[in-house]
């Protein structure tokens, strides 16, 4: 292990051959010291080695500050600060880490409630249990004040790291005991490594009893190695952790009971910010809060100089010559969980501030003298799109609050304001537009937002965005890895190969378990999840990740059967169902209210299928002795919003309302498909 030394000093450093590249010599003065600290790019073509990349080269978020005037000072570390971020695969507990890190730091007085994963604070997070968006924190260790930022594990909010990266100097990468570097472990690390980010590697839920941790550290080093670290990378300091139980060891036979041994490795591991704090001021807006007093808070570090409360600041970008003029209303830090008002805010710290209505990420907050904006924030692109337009199904309005386009255009225009790797463009109609995101649950969660806010809409199937790549049609490919028991191991290879996957590794896992990984289209996995986990009744476990745009892989059958379509508009009857449950697996139950158009089910067979489910039982003077037929009706498959996305056909579309989530035919293909009436 290296120990980051604080002292800066100008020395001349000559050039060194480190693993087959030449890394440069370092910079020569305090200043230039300075700048490398604060300047994630200039450090990676100054003093680190080329970072192999996937085949599609890929943009960063990137921090950098201007030149500092002849007559600013010497630079120095700020000992009293360190900056990290928690990154890792979903379900390797960086938010159970960081509660415990809270608690374990005093936030929270005695007998105050705790909950749970406090900062999964999203109705959202809560319910799915996972992170969507990036969020800060900082808690104080000896004197020295930790900021921490915590990332979502999942792929599809990939960007909420990419853009959260900048303002940190070190990283936490979370490794679970068990189950080892995961896909999404290999994108974030990725992503450090290239911005040559301090890397802290914790052995999480080392209490599990199938604990491995030699494995785990090997399968770690070579993903290092894989990812083309260089030697003073791949020495990475290792600890020992459990983040439920809030303990941490340098050794799985050595643990402490508490996690000191963890906060004096991120003091003594992660370098201390340097900084110039008489230079001219630069602040990055990484991240966009609101709040309903204040209004919009601008999120990031500051970079030079020093911010104050009422300071009249410059906004500008890097991506044209505008300029506006602004007032800093308030300024706050992150301290002890909660949003501390402060006077000023020196270099090196990250701050929130308001008073800027217009404020974007990526946008540069200057010295009004001295308007230098650093390089704006961007992230690597979109792979699936899909159709937000105007509900014109027979129950458009009936539900929803915000129905027009004029509506819709606003809450996406808003989205893209902090949705860095989200897309909007207009559609074929006025009242069509097209989203573009990492993946069905980056949308997904976009739709169920806005769900809840009061929108009503249409979404169109899912599509991926396909590229012109030497005069070839290419789209993107994924890594997927599904953890399956050794008996469903065939199915899982039969399912991928009918979708054009191609099997790449097949490992024994723990518990006579197996993993499989595949290397598959983007199209070839959109519906996938739903007949995976049929497949394995329930047991098993998939994850992806983008890995290259390819050529095409050819003619993909997303779906083998049809759908059943509602005949007439009317309530669905309980007599109508007894029969046409028989045609395939149904959507409704007795009450519900339908339209003509609707699809009511799964057929069981190819080809769409007409049925009446509002068909009545004639009422007459004649009665037969006895009660009525009972009719035993099966049980309906509720379709959820993630469900709806998964089952949709080119010629099929969702309608979402604040009540409701309807799967109808697209108007402009109707007749396509379709057999008889029943």
């Amino acid at each position: 292990m290296k120990t980051s030394g604080t002292a800066v000093r100008s020395v001349e450093t000559p050039a060194v051959a480190t693993r087959g590249h030449t890394v440069l010599r370092a910079p020569t003065s305090a200043a230039s010291v300075a700048v490398a600290h604060a300047l994630p790019s200039l450090v990676a073509t100054t003093t680190q080695a080329p970072i192999r990349q996937a085949a599609r080269p890929s943009t960063v978020c990137r921090a950098a500050v201007a030149e500092a005037p002849a007559n600013a000072s010497a630079a120095f570390a700020r000992e009293d600060i360190r900056n990290i971020a928690i990154i890792a695969h979903v379900d390797h507990g960086k938010t159970t880490l960081v509660d415990t890190l809270l608690r374990q730091s005093k936030v929270f007085r005695e007998g105050q409630v705790q909950v749970e994963r406090i900062m999964d604070n999203n109705d959202l997070e809560r319910e799915r249990g996972i992170t969507i968006l990036a969020k800060n924190t900082a808690v104080r260790y000896n004197g020295i004040k930790i900021n921490i930022i915590d990332t979502p594990g999942h792929a599809d909010f990939g960007g909420e790291v990419e853009r959260v990266l900048n303002m940190c100097d070190g990283v936490l990468l979370l490794v679970d005991s068990v189950e080892g570097p995961m896909p999404q472990t290999r994108f974030v690390l990725r992503k450090a490594l290239a911005l040559n980010k301090k890397v802290v590697v914790v052995v999480n839920k080392i209490d599990r009893e199938a604990a491995r941790p030699d494995w785990v550290i090997d399968h770690t080093f070579e993903l290092f190695m894989d990812l083309g670290a260089n030697d003073e990378q791949c020495d990475f300091p290792v600890i020992y952790a459990s983040g439920f139980q809030g303990i941490a060891g340098l050794t799985p036979q050595t643990m402490a009971t508490d996690l000191v041994p963890l906060f004096e490795m991120i003091v003594k591991e992660v370098k201390a910010p340097v900084v110039i704090e008489d230079a001219p001021l630069q602040m990055l807006v990484a991240n966009i809060d609101y709040d309903p007093f204040l209004g919009r808070i601008a999120v990031g570090r500051v970079v030079n100089g020093t911010i104050k409360k009422g300071q009249q600041v410059v906004v500008c970008t890097s991506l044209d010559e505008s300029k506006r003029f602004a007032k800093v209303a308030e300024l706050f830090v992150y301290d002890n969980f909660s949003r501390v008002p402060l006077e000023e805010v020196k270099a090196g710290d990250i701050c929130a501030l308001a008073g800027m209505p217009d404020i974007k990420i990526g946008e540069t907050i200057c010295a009004r003298e001295f308007p230098n904006p650093l390089p704006t924030i961007e992230v690597e692109e979109p792979t699936v799109s899909m159709t937000f337009k105007v509900n014109t199904s027979p129950f458009a309005g009936k539900e929803g609050k915000f129905v027009t386009s004029r509506n819709l255009k606003d809450r996406l225009d808003r989205e893209l304001e902090r949705n860095l790797a989200l897309r909007c463009e207009p559609g074929e109609t006025a009242d069509a537009f097209v989203v573009s995101g990492r993946g069905t649950l980056h949308l997904g969660i976009l739709i169920e937002t806005m769900r809840r806010e009061g929108f009503e809409f249409e979404i169109g199937p899912p599509k991926v965005i396909t590229k012109i790549i030497d005069g070839k049609t290419c789209e993107p490919f994924e890594e997927a890895s599904v953890e399956v028991p050794e008996e469903f191991v065939g199915k899982i290879v039969e399912l991928f190969a009918q979708r054009k996957g191609e099997m790449t590794d097949l490992q024994p896992s723990l518990a006579s378990t197996s993993t499989a990984t595949f290397r598959i289209a983007t199209r070839g996995l959109l519906g996938v999840r739903n007949l995976m986990l049929t497949a394995t009744r329930g047991n098993g476990v998939m994850n992806s990740i983008f890995l290259e745009y390819a050529p095409m892989a050819g003619e993909i059958l997303m779906r083998d059967a049809g759908s059943l379509i509602a005949h007439e508009t009317g309530s669905v009857t309980a007599y109508a169902l007894e029969t046409a449950q028989a045609r395939g697996q149904l959507f409704v139950a007795p009450g519900d209210q339908v339209y003509q158009g609707q699809c009511v089910g799964q057929c069981a067979k190819a080809g769409d299928l007409s049925i009446n489910v509002c068909r009545a039982k004639a009422l007459t003077n004649m009665r037969a002795a006895g009660k009525d037929k009972f009719f035993g009706l099966d049980e309906p498959r509720l379709m959820s919003l993630d469900d709806a996305l998964e089952y949709i056909n080119d010629d099929e579309l969702v309608e979402v309302t604040p009540k409701s989530v309807r799967i109808r035919k697209d108007p402009k293909a109707a007749g396509k498909g379709r057999k008889g009436n029943n």
